[in-house]
């Protein structure tokens, strides 16, 4: 009997990589695994034998040369051997085994196996201030914490966990499916590969106990609302002794009265009056550092910007650099003004039409030009 292509059967290019191949194989394994085709379970067996001595070959780079170079003949003569002698665990297990591991109720710990803790998440509120330069700041947590008295074991002081009869020590059971030999968590003890006899009093034998911790969080210059900030072994403790999880500090920076941060920008809006800006003028200006003079144009307008140099947020990219302060300025237009301010505002406002420089007359003369 003629044997198919590999590739015709796996369904993929002959150049395909090795995640289209696994990806092909396993759809193939789900669809004709003969546990799931009891009503033809001979004909999706023969289905199943052939995409998994495909995919044998086909996953293996060494095999699959030969194969590519002189197809089945390169594996006659019992150099592959049958299915049930030659298929290896180890490729089903690497193409199926999580996929199947849960079709058939396993998942358990495999012996030896270190658990790592879970990481936790804390909320930081800072200043503005404390964002632009930086703090140091105290955080109180409650987490779990390895049992002081039988360090993480579970087992009572004095007496050692065992070794499971069950699994002798895996954590798993195997057992025969079909034409596979299937692993499950062992139901003993929980896929733990040990069992407790004598719990340790203190933790009731989970190795593990809830504490509060005070820790020093380090705000470094220049971050920003949201900033994410990893404190190493700080998270949960880790099961039978695992290693510790990382606590995660999200800053929330709170909103200031006079300035707005735009990347390492630091914006103040600054109120100046008509005069001030007409005449030009020295002015008081906030900033992070204290408050500092600057110098506006006679004749400055509403919304001109002024830089001040250095004076923004550091740059956590680039050591010892640092941002601009933006001033962006706005006029104040005069209200509830007296008779007599009324007075010299207009001829104020003739003398201005006489010069011919204003804009709002050179806007109504466009605005003329336009529509006349």
């Amino acid at each position: 009997m003629t044997k198919r292509n590999y590739y015709e059967i796996l369904g993929v290019e002959r150049g395909a990589d090795e995640g289209a191949i696994k990806k092909a194989y396993r759809d193939l394994a789900l669809k004709y695994h003969p546990d799931r085709n009891s009503d033809d379970k001979d004909a999706a067996t023969e289905k199943f034998k052939e995409a998994s001595q495909a995919y044998e070959i086909l996953s293996d780079s060494e095999k699959r040369s030969q194969y590519d170079n002189f197809g089945h003949a390169a594996f006659d003569g019992g150099g592959m051997g049958g299915f049930a002698a030659g298929f290896s665990s180890d490729v089903f297990e690497d193409a199926l085994g999580d996929l199947f591991g849960d079709f058939f109720g396993g998942g358990g710990r495999r012996r030896g196996r270190v658990v790592r803790g879970d990481d936790l998440r804390y909320d930081m509120g800072i200043a503005f201030e404390e964002a632009v330069k930086g703090c140091e700041k105290e955080i109180t947590i409650p987490r779990t914490v390895s049992c002081e008295d039988c360090s993480g074991s579970g087992a009572k002081a004095g007496t050692e966990p065992e070794t499971c009869p069950a699994c002798h020590g895996a954590g798993q059971v195997n057992y025969r499916q079909g034409l596979f030999q299937i692993s499950k968590a062992c139901g003993q003890c929980n896929g733990e590969g040990r069992i407790v006899r004598v719990p340790c009093p203190a933790c009731r034998g989970r190795g593990t106990s809830v504490a509060e911790r005070t820790i020093s969080v380090k705000v470094p210059a220049g971050v920003s609302d949201g900033s994410r900030l990893k404190l190493r072994g700080e998270g949960e403790a880790g099961p039978s002794g695992g290693p510790t999880g990382d606590l995660y500090v999200v800053l929330m920076v709170r909103q200031h009265l006079l300035f707005e941060r735009d990347g390492t920008a630091i914006i103040c809006d600054l109120p100046v009056s008509m005069i001030d800006a007409a005449l030009g003028a020295k002015l008081d200006v906030p900033t992070v550092d204290g408050v500092v003079k600057m110098s506006i144009p006679a004749g400055s307008q509403s919304g001109t910007l002024f830089r001040l140099k250095n004076r923004g947020a550091p740059d956590l990219r680039r050591r010892g650099s640092r941002g601009d302060q933006i001033v962006r300025l706005q006029v104040e237009t005069p209200t509830g003004v007296t008779r007599k301010q009324k007075e010299l505002l207009r001829s104020f406002d003739e003398l201005q039409k006489k010069k011919g420089d204003s804009l709002v007359s050179g806007f109504a003369d466009k605005v003329r030009e336009l529509y006349d």
